[in-house]
């Protein structure tokens, strides 16, 4: 008797194919609250990690708009204090000659 080979292999925990994730997606979302990142795949290749906002927040940058003047003048200081030297950028514009527009042809 001729029977087949299953490929369905043990996927590793948190680790969900893309049907399944969509199917069961509240319950991808709470594991991600609770246990940590769900990995997703298609094909059976990594596409996407789903984390919660918390742990998302937690690897962006500060949002530039928070910052504060404050901040520019700490890091100001900082760099005083490691020895290195602001140079302001100046920009003088070049005086051209005066245009006689006068009538008279000479």
């Amino acid at each position: 008797m001729l029977t087949r080979k299953s490929n369905s292999r043990k996927a590793a925990p948190g680790t969900w194919k893309l049907q399944d994730a969509k199917a069961r997606f509240s319950e991808v979302v709470r594991l991600a609250q609770t246990k940590g990142p769900q990995r997703v795949t298609v094909h059976g290749k990594h596409a996407v990690v789903i984390v919660s906002a918390d742990d998302f927040a937690e690897t962006q940058p500060a949002d530039k708009d928070k910052r504060t003047g404050a901040d520019l003048i700490a890091a100001m200081q900082e760099g005083r204090r490691l020895g290195l030297r602001l140079k302001p950028f100046r920009y003088y514009a070049t005086a051209r000659p005066p245009v006689d527009f006068s009538d008279d042809e000479k």
